[in-house]
């Protein structure tokens, strides 16, 4: 949870950057005040390219609900692809696949956080298996489905109702009334992320982990 982990609110480190990040939850985080925090929040100031860049990377670590040393290992892992990509792509599509951002993803939570804490607390099932990872990587033809406990979660009755994001990514598919099920029938592309970002600043961010 954004607080939790950094010890400011979610509406402070969307202000901070300028941005509504849909993974930390509730929109409007810049409808009333839509500058940076503190008393000098809304005066302009020269940022360097090295907080141009920070910027950037804060905005993975915010949404995904990651912390540094989390991020910086999918870095590494992606830079050592086989498949041909580019290293940022191919992470990109790795956090997408992350359990806890499929079930965000699916409108089934209203945050990340919250997507974590249904799987953490054995709620949601893939191919008919309990899984409480919120790290695990879903894959294509793999199956998501919720407990008889997670469908009675106020949270995933709400996002059904009220869903935070405007439609689902082309590469899920969804069935069922009150109980969805869930199918991964293609890969998240970079262009399914739900908010601004420059990927190309990131990369300079890390040029140097290997």
């Amino acid at each position: 949870m954004a607080k939790a982990t950094t010890g400011v609110s979610r509406f402070k480190i969307q202000r901070a950057l300028g941005l509504e990040l849909p993974g930390l939850g509730k929109a409007g985080a810049l409808d009333r005040r839509p500058y940076g925090p503190g008393v000098h929040g809304n005066k302009r100031k020269k940022i360097s390219d090295y907080a141009v860049r920070l910027k950037e990377k804060q905005k993975l670590l915010y949404h995904y609900g990651l912390r540094e040393k989390q991020l910086i290992k999918y870095v590494k892992a992606s830079k050592k692809n086989t498949i041909g990509k580019p290293w940022m792509e191919v992470m990109i599509t790795t956090l997408e696949c992350r359990l806890n951002n499929v079930i965000f993803r699916l409108n089934w939570a209203p945050s990340m956080p919250a997507s974590s804490q249904m799987v953490a607390h054995g709620q949601v099932m893939v191919n008919g298996k309990v899984v409480d990872k919120a790290s695990f990587v879903v894959k294509v033809g793999d199956k998501i489905s919720l407990t008889d406990k997670g469908y009675k979660n106020q949270n995933y009755k709400h996002s059904c109702e009220t869903p935070r994001l405007p439609s689902v990514p082309a590469c899920f598919k969804i069935e069922g009334g009150d109980n969805k099920t869930g199918e991964m029938i293609a890969l998240p592309l970079p262009e399914d992320i739900p908010f601004e970002y420059n990927g190309q600043l990131v990369v300079e961010h890390y040029w140097k982990v290997k």
